[in-house]
């Protein structure tokens, strides 16, 4: 990128104090509401908004989807809004609203380091902007396997981004991806995973911080030290994480630190796009990803391209500046909030939604439902008096709650839970059958209450009581025939 004279965006920024878009910049002095956990739904953009049921009635949703994404926190919009009045081409233009934007673009970088525990001034690590998680790993995974002995090491927790990144790639270079177990909770087996580690001779090892289907959190920081034991570096998927506890890549020892993680903003109240991939400096600066174009090089001449090295090389293309603002003011958010009351709120409204589920008969409620102290707020169940899809569709049309059904990408490990084999799930291929497995997910936000599960845990008293007396007089072919299979 054009190197800017520091002095010079100083100057700027100073100067863009005076008009409207940097109000921002003195709003925490100026008396603006600090957000908390109390207050927090106050700031949450289209918290209130009115759907409109199948009975025709309308009232604001029930949102316990946010593992799949969360909604803007307004001061997040609000930033992104701003800044984009001012906004350049980053790294390219000749303009005050280009160095205006690049030296936004390029300050977020410490931000982000600092967030997952880093000092930014220590170069033993880096970072590039990418455009969610599965972006973030894909980039890794090309720019790291690149050789028959690369062998990975992943568990059978993981989400599909974290696993067939891996695969493909793998499969590409004649490698392969190994697997340690879950048990019949869904935690990680460490034995397992040291068992591989001595086994095989494994180059990487990449594992979750937190899963999308039971929220359990593997000790990645134990993880860390028997791979670096064993000779192998260490990513982490942050997805699930980041909006839920506070996270650093630094453990109580050394052998304790995380080597890579990657995680997207739109999990954390800025679903503008954007994430980051932040690694050791070392590594990230000699490899490089199947992914070109403009900013990533030296010099292009007939024959010969002298590419970059380091994070630049990763970040082919015009950059995602509204990403970056949101990530960057949501991560100030999160921050102002507190993940200790985080944490706090979110054990609330799993305990009591555990609680809840297992009061109602025949419904079975996946993973520990004692032990919750290792998970974020996930809830994952089942019964067995409703097709798990067809009470999904009518929770969201009669009762306005959103909820996510399926094997929420991550099949491996939700067949496991579920106590099907492997080859048993041939038959469901493409998942268009309302037979086909599944169960339901609860996923909370900073912003949810216990009243909302308790109006949650009514509902589904409702619509399981419906579809008991209902389906009897109704044949599956009329039930199905103008219903949507989302993604799986």
């Amino acid at each position: 990128m054009k190197k800017i004279s520091w002095v010079f965006l100083s100057l700027l920024l100073a100067v863009c104090m005076l008009v409207p878009v940097a109000v921002s910049c003195a709003e925490d002095t100026a008396g603006q509401a600090v957000v908390t956990i109390d207050n927090i739904r106050d700031f949450v953009v289209g918290i209130d908004e009115p759907v409109t049921l199948k009975d025709g009635t309308s009232r604001p949703l029930i949102n316990f989807d946010n593992a799949a994404t969360t909604p803007a926190l307004k001061p997040v919009m609000e930033e992104v809004n701003e800044k984009l009045l001012m906004y350049g081409s980053i790294g390219r233009g000749f303009s005050l609203k280009s160095d205006f934007s690049t030296g936004i673009y390029e300050n977020t970088r410490d931000k982000v380091l600092s967030f997952v525990g880093l000092n930014p001034k220590d170069l033993t690590y880096t970072m590039f902007y990418a455009d969610n998680t599965t972006d973030g790993l894909n980039k890794l995974a090309t720019a790291l396997i690149n050789d028959k002995s690369d062998i990975v090491l992943a568990t059978r927790m993981e989400h599909h981004a974290n696993d067939l990144p891996w695969r493909e790639r793998c499969s590409a270079v004649g490698s392969k991806v190994i697997y340690a177990e879950v048990d019949a909770q869904g935690r990680i087996i460490y034995e397992d995973l040291e068992r591989q580690l001595k086994e095989n001779k494994v180059k990487y090892v990449t594992v979750t911080a937190a899963s999308n289907v039971t929220g359990y959190m593997p000790d990645v920081h134990r993880i860390a030290k028997m791979a670096h034991q064993y000779g192998a570096m260490i990513i982490v998927d942050g997805a699930q994480i980041v909006a839920h506890r506070a996270f650093s890549m630094l453990g109580e020892t050394p052998e304790e630190n995380i080597d890579f993680f990657v995680f997207s903003a739109h999990k954390m109240y800025s679903p503008y796009g954007g994430g980051a991939v932040v690694g050791l400096n070392s590594v990230i600066s000699g490899h490089q990803p199947a992914f070109y174009g403009g900013g990533t090089v030296h010099l292009v001449r007939d024959s010969i391209v002298n590419y970059k090295e380091g994070a630049e090389v990763y970040e082919a293309g015009s950059p995602n500046f509204p990403g970056v603002v949101g990530m960057g003011r949501a991560i100030d958010l999160l921050q102002q909030v507190g993940f200790d009351s985080i944490a706090e709120h979110e054990q609330k409204l799993v305990r009591r939604m555990i609680d809840g589920l297992l009061a109602i008969e025949n419904v079975t409620v996946y993973g520990d439902t004692e032990n919750l102290e290792d998970r974020v707020g996930v809830v994952t169940f089942n019964t067995s008096d409703a097709n798990s899809l067809e009470l999904a569709s009518r929770m969201s049309d009669y009762g306005g709650i959103a909820t996510r059904r399926g094997a929420f990408c991550a099949h491996p490990y939700v067949w496991r839970l579920m106590g099907y084999a492997d080859d048993e799930m041939e038959s469901f291929e493409g998942c268009t059958d309302f037979k086909t497995p599944g169960m339901i997910r609860v996923s909370f936000g900073i912003y949810n209450t216990e009243e909302e599960v308790d109006t949650f845990l009514e509902v589904l008293r409702e619509q399981i009581e419906w579809i008991k007396q209902h389906n009897k007089e109704l044949d599956a072919k009329e039930l199905w025939d103008d219903v949507m299979f989302p993604e799986y």
